[in-house]
């Protein structure tokens, strides 16, 4: 549903069931419906089956977007942002298969085979995430501490892939992972071939602090031999990116680097990347563009962010109340380079999430964009609020 300015919308049907259970459900109650959901089922042989979801409902609002000839640069937007549902069979320590379809987006999501061993590491073969991009590669969907990934996260990770994989974590303190995609991916686009690698060290790592760096790296050759980096303002209902570089034909090669960094003390946590991208190309001058972002939250009532496998999950809050959350991120990218003028933007995002059980997350960010592309500088003021079920 889009219009620019609306009267009045009507509130999603999942907010209002949130709010009916916050408001009118005893405390001890409500606690055990937001966590005791019967979604899995375990064999007597120890073979687990289920289903997963991520299901979230989005609006956005602008302001302050007027164009030179007096009209609105973005439409508000409000409907769903992610349908993603997944079924699953695993064996814990033995294999897993899971595959995933987002019905509000109608593409496949992840879809895999995954064998288990501590001794020579963990084997994937499907369609997953690729690792350059520790905010995409690393955190689930359903478990971004903002509603959309940070500028330059956007504009260098691929998405996902079809290919295998390796993960190794059992040297002490550090988490490895090598891939070979090929073959672009399960909906039919971004034919070609990546190698690609990951590796994380944690030199402190208990119950109460975690200190996490890591440095990723991916080559890409594509089938069309064009490359195009872009990004959306954080604010991913709307299609129109501030920054993008076009097609830059005759991109022999893509390389991607990340190097990642984070830090969690009880409830406090701090996150940034840097990432660089650059297009060799045949017919004309090479590309290189970077960004990076710098995050921080804080869970006011003293719950911490989990951290498993290299990365963060969702806060699980202890009280029945829910857990709040608050986070401030700064990230810029630049995307000009020589003649191709693909923009600058920097954004300040201040956001608050309420975490309902381990199922439901009502999320809101505020975010101060700036934007230089060419003669045209836009600097938007965004509102984004979501409802989550994600189980």
């Amino acid at each position: 549903m889009t219009s620019r300015h609306p009267a009045a919308r009507p509130l999603p049907q999942l907010a209002v069931s949130v709010a009916v259970a916050a408001a009118f459900a005893a405390p001890a109650q409500a606690y055990d419906l937001l966590n005791d959901w019967p979604t899995r089922f375990k064999t007597d042989a120890g073979v687990e089956y289920g289903v997963r979801a991520t299901i979230q409902y989005d609006t956005n609002h602008f302001s302050d977007d007027t164009l030179p000839n007096g009209s609105a640069r973005f439409g508000d937007l409000e409907t769903w942002r992610r349908k993603e549902t997944y079924l699953y069979a695993r064996k814990n320590g033995v294999w897993e298969l899971a595959a995933g379809y987002d019905f509000q987006a109608h593409l496949w999501v992840d879809a895999y085979f995954r064998l288990f061993n501590r001794k020579v590491g963990d084997f994937r073969l499907g369609q997953f995430k690729t690792p350059v991009g520790f905010e995409e590669g690393a955190i689930g969907s359903g478990s971004t501490t903002f509603l959309e990934r940070a500028l330059p996260v956007q504009a260098v990770n691929q998405g996902r892939r079809i290919g295998v994989d390796w993960t190794y974590e059992n040297l002490p303190g550090w988490l490895l992972n090598a891939a070979w995609f090929s073959g672009g991916d399960l909906n039919g686009d971004n034919d070609g071939t990546t190698w690609a690698a990951r590796a994380v060290y944690n030199p402190v790592k208990n119950d109460t602090t975690v200190v996490h760096l890591g440095a990723a790296a991916s080559a890409e050759e594509r089938d069309d031999e064009i490359a195009r980096i872009r990004a959306r303002p954080e604010a991913n209902l709307t299609a129109i990116r501030l920054i993008d570089t076009g097609n830059l034909a005759g991109a022999e090669r893509i390389r991607r680097v990340g190097l990642e960094g984070a830090w969690a003390q009880g409830p406090f946590s701090l996150q940034g990347e840097y990432l660089t991208i650059a297009a060799a190309r045949r017919t004309a001058r090479d590309f290189s563009g970077d960004g990076a972002y710098l995050s921080g939250s804080w869970v006011l009532t003293g719950e911490s962010r989990p951290y498993k496998s290299g990365g963060f999950g969702n806060v699980k809050p202890r009280h029945d109340y829910g857990a709040v959350e608050v986070a401030l991120r700064y990230s810029t990218l630049d995307l000009n380079d020589g003649l191709v003028a693909g923009g600058r933007q920097h954004d300040w995002t201040l956001g608050a999430n309420w975490y309902l059980g381990q199922h439901i997350k009502l999320q809101a960010n505020y975010i101060r964009a700036f934007s230089d592309k060419g003669a045209l500088a836009l600097d938007p003021k965004i509102t984004e609020v979501r409802a989550q079920i994600h189980f």
